[in-house]
């Protein structure tokens, strides 16, 4: 059986021909297996955020004023929009509330207590009977089921029945309660608008107790009075694609017009879906983007290691060639007989590749952050993944042949001609074509840098990738490998002037080879600094990527536990709350914290205030964003205290004695053993003596209780023209009737009585944002009276920060200390600041946020640091990069370490002639070795410190731009690079020991090779 020529003429050269291989294979598994990676991450990032969405993000709402006769037809209407809207019906609940309804017995009040009924088809769903039954239709007497709370505040009983009238036309109804309920989560983000559904009561100009809940028939039937009806729609968005996001919240976002035309004048739409979709779609695009990244890296080191082998198979039959061609083959003879050499080894690896990709993604989902996250990838083999492997191996192909065919058109003399030294510069290097990459590469990142995101809107006003920012960081690699091209010659010559004096022959003849000829090291160097740089940069990005994971969850909990929520509430009172946060399993360190949307100097700005005492356990600042240390702060934010009188013993009521010249209202500021400010109000006093009562135990809630000891703070008069502030006297205090002496009892200005010496308040020591100093024109150490809070205030500025810790990004703070903040509000006469906040340090949240969550009447909103930080470390979109520089990284390493190998073994083959000579003459086998040691020495030192030092600089430029949040959003605080120089090094060490073990045994087989060639 003949065999075709172009099968014959590759066996002939089989190394050469396997390096081809292996480097295309490589090449095309690992953009296969990017590719595939791409499209799953970005599918699970979206199915990942679509379950961790919040209620209100996903639901929309319908509203519209309805009447018996127009609720059918707006029920059917909204229900039709929805299911066309999602393309299929949604779950929708729909909710009713009626008019007010005067609490039985009391018609003839002029202020009446109200109830409201209303409706809510799958309350069973969010809810359980802890008595009786849910309400069905029919019978005479209306059947209802009410609330734990709601019956607690009412005291209407199980099986009760009363007669209750419309307020507006006077209409009774009779009802029967069948029902008492308890909420799943009355305090979840379904009951947002359902106060009075969630706590039973509202407080307003009327107390209104309910809803009463009846079906829905009989609401229609009995309530519907032109009455609000509420549809929620809760989509099943578990399968949504990436594709599909932009279509469906264009939909979502037109349903309002789309009612409106139908026929609904009065429907309203509200709801988060379209914005989140619309996110979801900028940040899917900005994650494939950003994976195109890595990719173009990858290309640019698998296209050089693809030319550095070709041109070594075109060197190597450099003469044949020509030969060839002296025979009579013609150019098109001879390309065709290259082409189908490169055909030969491509297309099996385009055929292999596809398959090998989804066991590399099996080995990438084992890292540690995609395996957290819970997100399991699961590529498909597909025809597209066939047409980017053939389009790959295809493109190999071409570069593998393109030498050999630019070399088929000279003639045998010329090759025996062009054979010799060789230039000592490359024709990139003359042309200047690596300066005009280099122009090229700093337009890019510029650009990146400029808009922080491969993605930038188009001339339609979408969005779309910018192939210039994303080819930028390859560019920059490319060009800065290029121009490190440069000292290639002139380090050479320098190695040898240095080696020639010394009087081992090794070294100078290493070195005198590496200067001879220095454009055949320079294509392998090139080769181990791209993969050099390429490694480092990846290894930069995840370390950058992971410690700004850190640094945002920091930034915005500040705390270990931040809790929010009401200052009070019945099960926990405004002196209870504090006691039940810092008995919480783990609590270390605690502060109340005011924490609150305020206007200073006439901008808009966050007010922080907690104790600066415990800042170095609760408050944490990244270090870059502020001259100062927290030590620091902590010590210039403490000013004036005010004074104290502390009550002995565990006092439940307090008796309050005052003298006051005119009637005048009052109250008594009180502090608890946490640190808690409360203003107990005492009513209007009259002219003269005055004794009032005060019961504590309301303080404590339910189940609360109160921190021992209390303190008296002060006692603060309102405002009466002609009042002065020495007129009002705090007589006595006694506390569960034992007199408490209040001789430091001292009148202030404003009609205050405090603790302590009447002085002027020295200026309030604030931290502000850099933007908020620059609107107020104040800097570290000056101070000046401002507008705070609508009221003229004199502060000093103690410190500085680029960023607030919990503050929105691009939003100004200011900063003060718990106890002078309240000191200056007593001082002014000014309400006491409630503790919207629980600022908690605790070694392991866990076991404390499992007790808040088993009491959600405490009301609470948790936000734990170390939850946080797993969630976004958890978030496939914003970790999407990762896994793709990791694989482009190892696919780095697999290049340069087969690039080295194959020229290391072609060139040591070239010159067995000279390495017999050198036998020949006497060099032994230590020498041989020492040679081919400091020429790869020059080639392996060289490139290891050009590709750290050229992954440095670029990684400065290109990688704190590329860090973005999973919504594709700019990062707060700002991204710092880092650089794990341990890891680095490491990886340097194992590298530089995988090349050396090469040399040593090229050098082995090279001398046993020039034994049997002597003999």
């Amino acid at each position: 059986m003949r065999v075709p020529l172009v099968v014959k003429r590759a066996l002939d050269e089989p190394l050469l021909l396997l390096a081809a291989f292996g480097s295309i294979l490589l090449a095309t598994t690992t953009l296969v297996a990017l590719t595939m990676y791409a499209s799953a991450i970005a599918g699970a990032g979206v199915r990942r955020a679509m379950e961790t969405a919040s209620y209100r993000q996903t639901t929309t709402t319908i509203s519209a004023q309805v009447d018996a006769t127009t609720f059918p037809r707006y029920d059917r209407m909204v229900r039709d929009e929805l299911a066309a809207t999602y393309g299929a019906p949604p779950a929708v609940t729909t909710s009713l509330r009626s008019d007010s309804y005067v609490m039985p017995g009391q018609d003839g009040k002029e202020l009446p207590e109200l109830l409201r009924f209303g409706s809510h088809d799958g309350l069973d769903r969010h809810a359980r009977p802890v008595e009786g039954r849910w309400p069905r239709t029919g019978g005479q007497a209306v059947e209802a089921a009410i609330s734990e709370s709601a019956a607690a505040a009412t005291g209407f009983e199980l099986g009760g029945e009363f007669v209750t009238k419309a307020r507006l036309d006077g209409r009774p109804v009779r009802v029967r309660v069948v029902g008492v309920f308890r909420l799943d989560d009355p305090v979840g983000e379904r009951w947002a608008g359902e106060e009075l559904l969630s706590r039973g009561m509202e407080r307003g100009e009327y107390t209104t107790y309910g809803p009463l809940m009846v079906a829905q028939e009989t609401f229609v039937a009995r309530f519907a009075t032109s009455v609000r009806a509420v549809w929620a729609a809760e989509p099943d968005l578990g399968a949504l694609t990436p594709e599909r996001l932009r279509p469906l919240a264009e939909a979502a976002g037109r349903v309002g017009e789309r009612l409106s035309a139908a026929g609904c004048a009065t429907c309203l739409t509200a709801g988060d879906l379209p914005e989140l979709l619309t996110q979801l779609d900028t940040a899917s695009l900005v994650a494939r983007s950003t994976m195109l990244i890595p990719v173009l890296q990858l290309l640019v080191l698998a296209g050089y290691a693809l030319m550095l082998t070709a041109r070594l198979l075109a060197d190597h039959r450099r003469m044949e060639m020509a030969l060839l061609r002296s025979r009579g083959a013609g150019t098109a003879r001879l390309a065709a007989l290259a082409g189908g050499e490169a055909l030969l080894v491509a297309v099996p690896c385009a055929v292999v590749a596809p398959f090998l990709g989804p066991p590399v993604l099996a080995l990438i989902s084992l890292l540690p952050w995609i395996r957290s996250s819970g997100v399991r990838l699961a590529p498909v083999t597909d025809v597209g993944t066939f047409l980017v492997s053939f389009g790959v191996a295809l493109a190999a192909a071409v570069l593998l042949a393109l030498p050999a065919v630019a070399g088929a058109r000279r003639t045998y003399v010329e090759e025996q001609s062009a054979r010799g030294r060789g230039g000592r510069r490359g024709l990139v290097q003359g042309a200047g074509a690596d300066l005009a990459l280099l122009a090229v590469a700093v337009l890019a990142i510029w650009q990146l840098q400029r808009y922080g995101a491969p993605v930038t809107a188009t001339a339609a006003g979408g969005l779309g990738i910018d192939p210039l920012i994303i080819s930028g960081p390859a560019l920059a690699l490319l060009a800065g490998g290029l121009l490190g091209l440069r000292l290639v010659p002139r380090v050479s010559r320098m190695a040898e002037r240095l080696t020639s004096r010394r009087p081992t022959l090794a070294p100078a003849l290493g070195a005198w080879q590496v200067s001879r000829r220095p454009l055949k090291y320079a294509g392998p160097a090139l080769l181990l600094t791209l993969a050099i740089a390429i490694g480092v940069v990846s290894m930069a990005t995840t370390s950058t990527w992971q410690a700004s994971q850190r640094d945002q969850a920091d930034h915005q909990a500040a705390a270990d536990l931040r809790l929010s929520g009401p200052s009070e509430g019945p099960e926990l009172g405004v002196l209870g709350r504090g006691t039940a946060f810092t008995a919480l399993p783990g609590v270390t360190a605690a502060s109340p914290a005011f924490r609150a949307p305020t206007e200073v100097g006439g901008e808009s700005a966050l007010l922080l205030a907690l104790d600066a005492s415990r800042f170095g356990e609760l408050f944490r600042l990244r270090p870059d964003l502020s001259a100062r240390t927290v030590a620091q702060l902590s010590v210039a934010l403490a000013g004036d205290r005010a004074g104290r009188l502390e009550l002995p013993g565990r006092p439940r009521a307090l008796t309050v004695r005052a003298d006051s010249p005119a009637a005048v209202p009052a109250r008594l500021v009180l502090s608890d053993a946490l640190g808690v400010w409360r203003d107990l109000p005492l009513g209007e006093l009259r002219e003269g003596g005055n004794r009032i009562g005060l019961d504590l135990a309301p303080l404590a809630g339910r189940a609360g209780t109160i921190a021992y000891p209390l303190s008296v703070r002060g006692l603060v008069a309102g405002e009466q023209p002609g009042l002065r502030s020495t007129d009002l006297r705090l007589t006595g205090l006694s506390a569960d009737g034992r007199d408490v002496p209040v001789a430091g009892a001292v009148a202030h200005p404003r009609g205050v009585i405090a603790f302590g010496p009447s002085r002027e308040h020295r200026p309030l020591p604030v931290v502000v944002t850099s933007g908020l100093a620059a609107a107020l024109e104040l800097d570290v150490g000056q101070g000046g009276s401002v507008r705070f809070a609508g009221r003229a205030l004199r502060i000093e500025v103690v410190g500085i920060v680029t960023s607030m810790p919990t503050s929105a990004p691009d939003q100004q703070a200011v900063l003060a200390d718990w106890e002078t903040l309240q000191a200056h509000e007593l001082a002014a006469a000014q309400p006491s600041r409630p503790a919207t906040e629980w600022w908690l340090a605790t070694a392991d949240s866990a076991p404390a946020r499992e007790i808040l969550r088993r009491n959600p009447q405490w009301d609470v909103t948790t936000v734990d640091r170390r939850e946080l930080a797993a969630e976004l470390r958890d978030d496939p979109l914003a970790a999407a990069l990762q896994g793709g520089l990791t694989l482009g990284f190892a696919a780095a390493l697999g290049f340069a370490v087969l690039g080295f190998l194959v020229n290391a073994v072609v060139a040591a083959r070239e010159r067995r002639a000279e390495f017999a000579v050198l036998r020949a003459l006497g060099a032994g086998s230590r020498q041989v070795f020492g040679m081919l040691a400091t020429e790869q020495a020059f080639v392996i030192g060289l490139s290891l410190a050009s590709g750290t030092g050229l992954a440095v600089v670029v990684g400065n430029l290109v990688v704190p731009r590329v860090v973005l949040t999973g919504q594709a959003s700019a990062v707060t605080p700002g991204v710092l690079f880092h650089l794990p120089w341990a890891a680095v090094a490491a990886m340097l060490a194992l590298v530089t020991a995988v090349l050396v073990a090469i040399v040593a045994g090229l050098a082995r087989r090279m001398w046993r090779g020039q034994t049997m060639e002597e003999r």
